[in-house]
């Protein structure tokens, strides 16, 4: 039950990551920074192995799918 719930506030601060980049704060407001703070260390190594699609960033629909994946797989 903690798990599965840890997992889907995850996901909503990812969500709230990809929101806020197409609003496009400065990287010093501390909304962005708080968010980044929590998303980068999980995102950057997707987007090293990821190939660039054309400016998309697609390395948080990876993620939200592997959190997706690991929360049926952990809270069975």
């Amino acid at each position: 039950m903690l798990l599965g719930t840890l997992f889907d506030l995850y996901s909503l601060v990812v969500i709230v990551a990809v929101v806020m980049s197409w609003m496009q704060l400065p990287p010093h407001h501390p909304a962005a920074q708080f968010v980044g703070m929590l998303t980068e260390p999980v995102l950057a190594p997707i987007r090293r192995v990821l190939p660039p699609m054309g400016g998309l960033d697609l390395s948080p629909m990876v993620l939200l799918i592997g959190l997706q994946f690991l929360r049926r797989l952990l809270t069975v």
